[in-house]
């Protein structure tokens, strides 16, 4: 293959990339996108108090950038989060740190805090607090909604249950500010 067309190949390939996280793409320091991510997560469930249970644990899985031409792999992301859950009407609050990996290497980090519903899911908000490489002075965030296939909750005492779940969580207007440092 001669040397080429090893490059258009190379650039063909960087691309979709360079959609996923649009600061790539172009010289901006506000962008605005939807994003999602189909999430595995493990962890264990404590009984904590009369009525009331903690899951402790982490989710995982590939960030999806949406883009014209459907969505795009920005990276990879891990969450550990504790959720509190009380165990008469099932109402829950949750709490967590995260980190996304772009595909450059490069990391954003963000808190997440969410109510909603046991066995329904959670709405709240994801916030930047700060990155590495490009994403060094990150700053923005925006709505989040967490469903989960986490299933009903054992009640007793002393119970610990180990537990796997998956979801999806969905961020429908995640804004993010870059410092300008970090683009140059």
């Amino acid at each position: 293959m001669r040397f080429s067309t090893r490059f258009v190949i190379a650039l063909s390939l960087m691309a979709p990339i360079c959609a996923a996280f649009p600061v790539l793409a172009e010289d901006v320091t506000e962008q605005t996108i939807k994003a999602f991510s189909a999430w595995q997560g493990r962890g264990q469930v404590f009984e904590t108090a009369e009525n009331r249970a903690t899951f402790v644990g982490s989710f995982s899985g590939v960030v999806y950038v949406e883009s014209e031409k459907g969505p795009l792999d920005a990276g990879f992301m891990i969450c550990p989060a504790i959720v509190d859950i009380d165990l008469r009407d099932g109402t829950q609050q949750a709490k967590g740190r995260c980190t996304i990996v772009a595909k450059d290497a490069s990391r954003a980090y963000a808190d997440i805090n969410c109510t909603g519903v046991h066995l329904v899911g959670c709405d709240g908000e994801f916030t930047f607090t700060g990155g590495t490489e490009r994403f060094a002075g990150i700053t923005g965030g925006g709505p989040v909604t967490i469903r989960s296939s986490l299933h009903e909750i054992p009640a007793g005492a002393g119970n610990v249950v180990q537990e796997s779940a998956g979801g999806i969580i969905v961020w429908p207007a995640l804004t993010y500010r870059l410092a300008e440092s970090a683009q140059q």
